[in-house]
This record gives structure tokens, C-alpha cells and sequence, in this order.
């Protein structure tokens, strides 16, 4: 059986979130939901997360998931919020406790902050299988951007987060802390062994001038015409591209308050004694290696 799918875009962080459903009045899952922050007053808010629910509410869904598809650093993940709304289960790669023990001390994070992911429902691993509904899904370990980076497959549809954007833009950036070129190469090079007709959608697209943001592509297309990939593209060639092309890449504008939430699975940081929720800047850390 294979899902219904409805993307929704936030164009403030060029982002694409996905409700994955079996049927009307059945069962969905939510992917890569987005947390409005305005960085100018760091002021956050479910307006985005509200389309969703509409959506869902309108189609009398059940969510049973909430899927991350790694913790992103290009915006907020509305998760926590999801969870309170729907009592969905909120689920991410095991390679989260890693990036969460990077990150507390990148961050200098409370003591009483855990790095087991203990602050997500469920940690998937490669292979791992799970049901929406009457849809099947599976777990496809993906990394290269980041280390916890999963492919979701329900159905004939892969939810591939930021592991390849739309074919004439390419492939995630592989410079983060975890990141690697040609892991990232090998996790691609999976994702083309399925179907030619797999749908892929895509987490996030940057469209050249005169065209429109793309929320779905897929494996044929994918394997084609990847500027990055297609072709016959080996790893060594793949890996020096990438560098070259990660080396000039600015640091994304919402990496500092990103991380710190995302890997808390959407929570804000805990109030001070104030009452007050802080964000935390670490000085000259971020754009070295750490």
C-alpha cells in the first residue's frame, strides 16, 4: 500500500514538511515539521505547525509519527509542539546521541541535559521497520550530511530529509560536524538501488531563478540528472566536488538556535530561574572545527 502525501512549504527557511497518510479518517505520519523563529526578537511560534494540523484535522487523520529525518540546522523542529497537540511518537536516528554529545559541549548545555536521546519516543537504526497505519515503512540509514541522517520509505515514497535536493541543484553539504563526502556518496548510491518509480521527497530545494520550489522528484530522475551524481560519477570525484564547493558555503543562518532545540526533539531549553527560556551563543566556535 502506498501513501497519500501532502508537502507543505516554509519559504522563510526554503523548507518542506510531509503528512504521509494511509486513507482519510485513517493514520498519518508528520515529517521534518518546522518551528517559526524570528531571529530578530527570538520570538517562536506553531503558525507553520498549524497548516498541518489543519490539514490533518480536515482529513480526521490519527498521527501515530512524528519523523525526524536528522536534526537540522537550517531551522526549528516543531515536534515537541506536534507531540502536545496529537500525541504522536517522535522518532530519530540513533545517530542523534552523538550529535547531542557534540553539541551539549559546543553549547556548554546543562549538566542535567542527556545525550541518550532519551528525549525522543523511538531511535531507529538501519533496517528497522514500523507501520503508519495499513502502510508499511522502513528505515534506511543515510549519513553524510549529518550522522544521524535517516531515509524514511513508506510505500513507494522515500522522505530522504537533506540528503539530495531537486536533480538540477544536487546534494546536501557535507561539512558539519559528523559530516563526510563520501559516506554521503555511499548513502546516495543506497538510495539509488531502489525502484526507479520510488517517489523522493525532499526536505528542503533552492531553486535556480524561474523555478518554482519542488517538494517531490524521484529515483529515475534522481539517477539521471543529478548534476552532482548522474552518470557515471565516481566517489573520489564526487568527494573533491563537494569539499571544494563545502569550503565556500556559509554557516546557515539558524545553525545556533537549530541545534539547540533540535536536539532537545523540539524542545525549547528549560526556564532559568527567571521563568525565562535562553538560547545560548557560543563565541567563535561555530565555522572551525569542533
Amino acid at each position: 500500500m502506498d501513501p497519500q502525501v501532502e508537502s507543505f512549504y516554509d519559504q522563510a527557511t526554503s523548507t518542506f514538511s510531509h503528512v504521509a497518510y494511509d486513507r482519510d479518517g485513517g493514520r498519518a505520519a508528520i515529517v521534518d515539521p518546522v518551528l517559526d523563529y524570528d531571529a530578530a526578537t527570538a520570538r517562536t511560534s506553531l503558525d507553520s505547525a498549524q497548516r498541518l494540523l489543519e490539514f490533518v484535522r480536515a482529513h480526521q487523520l490519527d498521527v501515530e509519527w512524528i519523523l525526524e529525518t536528522h536534526a537540522h540546522a537550517d531551522h526549528l523542529s516543531a515536534a515537541a509542539g506536534l507531540r502536545a497537540e496529537t500525541g504522536a511518537r517522535v522518532a530519530i536516528g540513533r545517530g542523534i546521541t552523538g550529535v547531542q554529545a557534540r553539541f551539549k559541549a559546543v553549547f556548554g548545555l546543562e549538566d542535567a541535559f542527556a545525550v541518550d536521546g532519551r528525549q525522543f519516543d523511538r531511535l531507529f537504526a538501519d533496517g528497522d521497520t514500523f507501520s503508519i497505519g495499513e502502510l508499511p515503512a522502513r528505515v534506511i540509514a543515510t549519513p553524510g550530511h549529518t550522522d544521524d541522517s535517516l531515509t524514511y520509505v513508506i510505500g513507494d515514497a522515500a522522505f530522504v530529509g537533506d540528503t539530495v535536493f531537486a536533480p538540477d541543484t544536487g546534494t546536501a553539504r557535507a561539512d558539519f560536524p559528523g559530516g563526510d563526502a563520501a559516506t554521503l556518496y555511499r548513502s546516495i548510491r543506497r538510495l539509488f538501488e531502489l525502484p526507479d518509480d520510488t517517489r523522493v521527497f525532499l526536505c528542503h530545494d533552492y531553486p535556480p531563478d524561474g523555478r518554482d520550489a519542488r517538494a517531490e522528484t524521484s529515483i529515475a530522475a534522481q539517477r539521471e540528472r543529478n548534476v552532482h551524481l548522474a552518470g557515471d560519477v565516481g566517489e573520489a570525484a564526487f568527494v573533491r566536488m563537494r569539499n571544494e564547493r563545502d569550503a565556500g558555503l556559509a554557516a546557515p543562518k539558524l545553525i545556533l538556535p537549530s541545534l539547540q532545540v533540535n536536539i532537545r526533539g523540539g524542545d525549547l531549553p528549560p526556564p532559568d530561574a527567571d521563568g525565562v527560556r535562553y538560547l545560548r551563543l557560543p563565541l567563535n566556535r561555530i565555522g572551525k572545527d569542533i
